[in-house]
């Protein structure tokens, strides 16, 4: 079939007309990229706390599942009961500790916040012996009174009544008491709030996997929803193995030190145990918090109890970087440890304490998807050639 020549002309302004709107769609669509993109950014920067919140309980129900699908290949119940029973014996073992050990704790505790207060008190006076300045550890504190402060005169009200504290005085000082009240009390009930969601979102992702796994997939483009499958499955599975791994470390490096510092003689050893076991779940930064704190605790007992101490934290650490890690987590993760440790910094900086603690789940989740791209994404030799 030919084109006249009348038609010629026309057939190739459709043409143009035609490339000139697909140009214009693309490079609409590629804006409209570009703003949802960076909306996504401010969105997550914003509320970088609540969604941090939100991963935590998945890590949770992540960890549920996987402690469920464990008694699975014990037990052939339905899974709805078999994390009825997860749950029952996890709420046993804490109610266990708490009663057998909730006054030695709380004992301990405030015998060991005073140690800290103590030896921080000490190692100051040394550094100031040895001419360093420890001024910096002031910036939060008040500023001290200065002498013209002193020697004025007191207020008029003050005076009129003898010293007491006029009615200005007074309404300041209650206001200032009412604010840290509120203060306290909402620092208190978002606490518990934050354990609540947590809570609540472990136990419905764990209650129910399959309706967030298929809900995920839909929210994916049809063509791509086998790739989405594979993405989440190695997630999850990452996950799963690294949470595992994770809880027998925790409870490996506070075991081991609450019976060596129990074995040399330092005070508190049961919650510095504690407080190590929960800190060896953020890596590096974690075992360095703890033992800074338990050789803080220990410079009460003398240098050589705290030597010995020191010793232990070496011990441990040594065991759970290069004994535990390697071996519970082989097949888990495969992260460069300096790459782990800057992101940790990073994080932590941007997100505060929960970037710092959530920053090896993120990693490898990123990790995940990454190796997932580069092995089905990269072209075969032959082509490349």
């Amino acid at each position: 079939m030919t084109i006249s020549r009348d038609e010629r002309p026309r057939t190739r302004t459709d043409q143009a007309w035609d490339q000139a709107w697909n140009q214009a769609w693309a490079i609409s669509v590629g804006g409209i990229g570009i703003v949802l993109f960076t909306a996504l950014l401010a969105f997550t920067w914003y509320f970088a706390a609540t969604l941090l919140l939100i991963f935590t309980g998945m890590l949770l129900g992540v960890g549920l599942n996987a402690l469920t699908h464990a008694l699975g290949r014990r037990v052939h119940l339905p899974h709805t009961v078999r994390l009825a029973i997860v749950c029952l014996v996890l709420a046993v073992l804490l109610a266990g500790v708490a009663y057998l050990g909730g006054a030695t704790i709380a004992e301990q505790a405030s015998l060991l916040s005073k140690t800290i207060k103590s030896q921080i008190g000490n190692v100051r006076s040394f550094l100031e012996n040895h001419g360093i300045d420890t001024s910096v550890f002031d910036l939060g504190n008040a500023a001290p009174a200065t002498s013209s402060d002193e020697g004025s005169a007191p207020a008029p009200s003050q005076a009129s009544h003898g010293g007491l504290p006029g009615a200005g005085a007074l309404a300041s000082s209650g206001g200032a008491i009412v604010s840290q009240t509120f203060k306290l009390l909402f620092g208190a009930i978002s606490a518990v709030g934050n354990i609540f969601i947590v809570l609540f979102l472990g136990l419905a992702f764990a209650a129910q996997p399959a309706v967030y796994h298929d809900g995920l997939l839909f929210l994916a483009p049809a063509k791509h929803r086998t790739r989405v499958t594979l993405i989440i499955d190695r997630i999850g599975e990452t996950l799963e193995r690294w949470l595992i791994a994770q809880i027998v470390v925790m409870i490996a490096v506070g075991v081991v030190t609450w019976i060596g510092l129990a074995i040399i003689g330092i005070p508190g050893s049961f919650i510095l145990g504690i407080q190590a076991g929960l800190l060896a779940f953020i890596p590096t930064v974690g075992a360095i918090i703890a033992g800074v704190v338990v050789v803080l605790a220990s410079l009460a007992s003398g240098w050589i109890p705290a030597l010995s101490a020191f010793l232990l934290f070496m011990v441990v650490h040594a065991m759970e970087s290069y004994v535990l890690t390697p071996l519970l987590q082989r097949q888990a993760l495969d992260i460069p440890p300096a790459t782990l440790f800057a992101f940790q910094i990073l994080l932590g900086v941007v997100f505060g304490i929960w970037g710092l603690a959530l920053a090896l789940p993120l990693v490898a989740i990123a990790k995940v998807m990454i190796d997932h791209f580069k092995t089905y994404e990269a072209p075969p030799l032959a082509e490349a050639a």
